[in-house]
């Protein structure tokens, strides 16, 4: 029960009981609500702004991780591209050089994308640069890879066939020195045996007794081991491949038969005194494109430098040829 207040009233010298009027009371009462509502607006607003819900808390710690992972991303991109560099430069400027193709230019290498916005799915995020630019480094630098790896392919082939034309030159002599009586003449003009005339000798003649056996210079195929050239006598060819061709001459027998395949040093026949022939010695010729060539600058796969230093001085003397 709600307590009943008086006042004094001077006039009537007697207490007269209190109303309480109801719109002043409303009037309390909206004062209090509106108070109340601003209050507790305040409160929310102060409490968005400055205090972090638990599910904020951990959506801000998921956003700056992904962050972090990329910077990270981006420095080991950065040095992706260092090594991709150095991979390149050496690919253009030692194994494609060393093996005679052409260079990939820089265009090639570090072409972009072209065309169509690529990353239109990417954009209106927060960090929407930051993700596309590392999306269009990390796309580059696969294709800077994919050329890379095509023109490391390229390289490996050529080597091989690069390793298949070193193996086929023929780079040894087919006489060893061991079995060697002397290098009786060398390629040019010489005084023919029987008419003492001078004429062009194409080949070098090996001095060595009937039998010493002769070794195939370089690896290739057998085109012809038989007496049917003029002045060659018993004789053998070799097809090398890119070009070569050796010829063996006066053998006095065969150690090997047509389209066999041979390797250098293998043992193809023996010495002789056979055809157009002076005394026993083995006539060497090399051909370079059907083009006779001077067999001295094919010897640095037997011997050392002082051994071929004496052959070039004993090939280079005019004095008269066995055959």
């Amino acid at each position: 029960m709600s307590k009943v207040k008086y006042y004094y009233d001077s006039e009537t010298l007697s207490y007269r009981k209190i109303e309480k009027k109801k719109r002043r009371t409303l009037k309390f009462v909206s004062v209090f609500i509106l108070a109340s509502a601003l209050f507790g607006f305040l409160t929310v607003f102060i409490t968005s702004q400055y205090i972090e819900s638990p599910k904020e808390k951990a959506l801000k710690r998921e956003l700056s991780n992904m962050q972090l992972q990329y910077e990270l991303l981006n420095r080991k991109m950065d040095e992706a591209q260092l090594v991709l560099e150095d991979i390149a430069n050496r690919d253009n400027n030692i194994y494609r050089l060393y093996f005679e193709a052409n260079p990939i230019p820089d265009e090639q290498r570090k072409a972009g994308f072209g065309g169509v916005n690529r990353y239109k799915y990417l954009e209106g995020f927060d960090n929407s640069k930051l993700i596309i630019e590392s999306s269009k480094r990390l796309d580059i630098l696969q294709k800077q890879i994919v050329v890379q790896s095509k023109s490391l392919d390229e390289i490996a082939k050529l080597a091989e066939e690069k390793e298949k034309l070193l193996a086929a030159i023929p780079a040894i002599q087919p006489v060893r020195n061991e079995d060697l009586t002397r290098m009786a003449s060398g390629y040019g003009m010489r005084n023919d045996p029987f008419t003492k005339v001078r004429k062009m000798h194409w080949g070098m003649d090996f001095t060595a007794p009937r039998g010493t056996p002769v070794y195939a210079s370089g690896d290739g195929v057998v085109t012809r081991a038989d007496s049917n050239s003029a002045g060659y006598g018993k004789h053998i060819r070799i097809d090398h491949g890119y070009g070569y061709v050796s010829l063996y001459a006066h053998l006095y027998k065969y150690n090997v038969r047509k389209n066999q395949k041979v390797k250098r040093g293998d043992l193809i026949g023996f010495v002789g005194n056979t055809g157009r022939s002076e005394a026993p010695h083995l006539h060497y010729e090399i051909f370079k494109d059907e083009q006779r060539i001077n067999p001295i600058n094919f010897y640095y796969g037997s011997l050392s430098p002082q051994e071929f230093n004496e052959l070039l001085e004993k090939a280079n003397l005019e004095n008269q040829s066995l055959d």
